[in-house]
């Protein structure tokens, strides 16, 4: 990068890994440290949606497959933090595997949600993104009964087998206000519709999203953290561009285009609750390698979520 004149970093927090991540990541890395370890670790799908986490674990060992049967019978394979349906569970069984699930807790309540909801014989309606693996995950829950919907648009000409049993879910992911414009026309829809007992958008992606807000509205230029196929640090993205601001998502530092800086003499910096805090400094050390920077920190929130680990690499430490 060129030199430029001198800039503000505003720092949104909370920022980089939630607690579903640290305990998935953690759960991996145990696994591979273990001194006893005579196999691969396999990892179903990525384990969190981030090049540089995924790049580094498959470095130390671990084996990332899209399916089950690309895992030898009887080896160890972990679920990501996204979670999977019964049928992959079965399946996992049924080969012999043996399975440590690191589903992000937040998620499996989702699912619990949804079985319940579908004992009752109600229509879910699953608002989220059609293919993302958390979505795929919850609807296998009750598959014949689900349907998955991501806008206003689709939950206002929704049919349904009977319009008073009908319940809505959504991904943990989502956009806070956009979801709740999609809860709304359903509410509409169907006056009936029956929800969780609480938020199904966790308060890692609630938090990130209203600091980011925040920051927004004091940059001109905002810059996020994520990978492409992150759901939350797309929704950080969007937030931040309904302010007004050019924001841009970001892989690491290699991706800032200088042009994105020319006029910027406050810059946002987010990251999405799968990247790790290691990239917000390198990118801080892009922008110092410009000119003068100085950094502050814009704290909407403190969060001190912590979630055990899975029972069988509790007893294990990692030795990274």
């Amino acid at each position: 990068m060129t030199t430029g004149p001198a800039i503000t970093v505003l720092l949104a927090a909370p920022r980089s890994f939630c607690a579903g991540v640290e305990r998935a990541i953690d759960t991996v890395e145990r696994l591979l440290a273990a001194p006893d370890r005579r196999e691969p670790v396999y990892v179903r799908k990525q384990i969190v949606h981030n090049t540089h986490v995924v790049a580094g674990l498959a470095a130390r060992g671990a084996v990332f497959v899209e399916e089950l049967d690309e895992v030898p019978a009887g080896a160890t394979v972990v679920f990501s933090a996204h979670g999977v349906s019964p049928a992959v569970h079965a399946q996992a069984k049924a080969r012999g595997l043996r399975v440590i699930d690191a589903t992000c807790p937040l998620v499996t309540k989702v699912h619990a949600e949804a079985r319940r909801f579908a004992a009752r014989g109600d229509t879910i309606v699953l608002v989220g993104h059609a293919g993302h693996e958390e979505v795929e995950g919850t609807a296998g829950e009750a598959p014949e009964v689900t349907l998955v919907i991501d806008s206003p648009a689709e939950a206002a000409t929704l049919q349904v087998p009977d319009e008073n049993r009908v319940a809505y879910l959504t991904q943990t992911t989502l956009s806070v206000d956009e979801a709740e414009e999609t809860i709304q026309a359903l509410r509409q829809r169907f006056p009936q519709l029956h929800g969780p007992s609480s938020a199904d958008i966790c308060y890692a992606s609630t938090n990130r999203q209203q600091a980011v807000e925040a920051v927004a509205r004091q940059s001109d230029l905002m810059l996020v953290i994520g990978s492409r196929n992150s759901s939350n640090s797309q929704r950080l993205v969007e937030v931040a561009q309904r302010q007004g601001v050019p924001a841009y998502l970001i892989d690491d530092a290699s991706a800032i285009s200088p042009e994105w800086l020319a006029s910027a003499t406050t810059i946002g910096l987010s990251a999405g609750a799968s990247a790790p805090a290691a990239l917000v400094d390198a990118v801080i050390e892009a922008l110092l390698a410009r000119g003068p920077v100085t950094v502050r920190e814009h704290v909407t929130t403190v969060e001190d979520i912590a979630f055990a680990l899975p029972p069988d690499v509790r007893h294990l430490h990692d030795q990274q």
